[in-house]
């Protein structure tokens, strides 16, 4: 038996297996009975990206329901905290998550070898193997960027928005009334601040305390500035310090860490700058200034 009827054999088992599963998705997908659990009881958020936007209809159709089977504790735990810190929570949950692994990581690649036998394509399968990892890591590799972006943010309203609460504070109002005000002057200017002390706001109004409500904020954000400061109020807090103090050194410290931070990106973009500036700049003006002698030599010495 040559390759080409070994390679045609694989090609049609592959096409069977891909029957086998698209049939089985439309008689027995039981997803519908496992409906996605928000707390509002209301349909996700579209998302940003439009991927996964094109992609949700596929995942729920043929990926889900493989993706409840997927138990693993540790797994879906890192998966839960790819999507909170990533701030898609209200876009996406742990079995959509892991369904558009599986659509991009297995599915997509799946069908695009057997296409490429089909059709007779003639691409490197060695290169679509690799959509394997890449399509797995997909989901992974948006919400790493989108919790860049939420640090961003965050890094650059933390010490104005601590220095209102220190107003507020001092002016009579509580801690939280004070937050309260924020997050009313916050709404509708996508603040993403803002956004996430508004789930503290939620968070205590549901019943939990403030130091587990101030938790679940450093878990989401992930920053080591926030919990810090998630940690100085909870020990103000039980120690009864004065709360507009703390904030005060806290806006101070905030401050002087994101000057730090700047200094240190101004010396790694002056680093960065050298490696143009020897290869091409340097080489232009030797040329410009010694090409003219070298001319004038070499047409003397003739």
């Amino acid at each position: 038996m040559g390759s080409a009827e070994i390679m045609l054999g694989l090609g049609l088992l592959l096409a069977g297996v891909a029957v086998f599963l698209f049939v089985s998705a439309l008689i027995t997908n039981n997803a519908g009975k496992q409906q996605l659990s928000w707390a509002n009881d209301t349909g996700p958020r579209e998302s940003q990206n439009k991927i996964i936007n094109l992609s949700r209809p596929l995942v729920h159709q043929f990926t889900l329901q493989h993706a409840l089977k997927i138990k693993s504790p540790s797994y879906r735990k890192r998966i839960k905290k790819y999507i909170n810190t990533s701030g898609l929570a209200a876009e996406l949950n742990e079995d959509e998550f892991i369904g558009l692994q599986i659509l991009w990581g297995v599915m997509f690649p799946l069908f695009t070898i057997i296409m490429n036998f089909a059709l007779e394509f003639n691409f490197s399968y060695f290169v679509l193997l690799c959509f394997i990892p890449a399509g797995f890591y997909l989901p992974i590799m948006h919400s790493l960027a989108m919790k860049k972006q939420r640090e961003l943010s965050i890094r650059s309203d933390l010490p104005f928005y601590i220095d209102l609460l220190a107003l507020s504070v001092e002016a009579g109002l509580d801690f939280f009334a004070a937050i309260q005000k924020l997050v009313d002057k916050s709404a509708g200017t996508g603040s993403v601040l803002g956004e996430e002390l508004g789930i503290v706001l939620k968070d205590v109004k549901i019943g939990s305390s403030k130091g587990q409500a101030l938790r679940g904020l450093s878990d989401r954000v992930d920053m080591s500035e926030m919990t810090s400061f998630v940690a100085v109020l909870i020990d103000a807090d039980a120690s009864g310090s004065p709360i507009s103090q703390v904030l005060k050194d806290q806006s101070v410290q905030m401050r002087l860490e994101r000057f730090v931070r700047a200094e240190k990106a101004g010396a790694k973009a002056s680093q960065a700058i050298m490696i143009p500036l020897m290869l091409f700049i340097v080489p232009a003006v030797f040329i410009m200034v010694f090409g003219p002698v070298a001319i004038s030599f070499m047409a003397g010495g003739k």
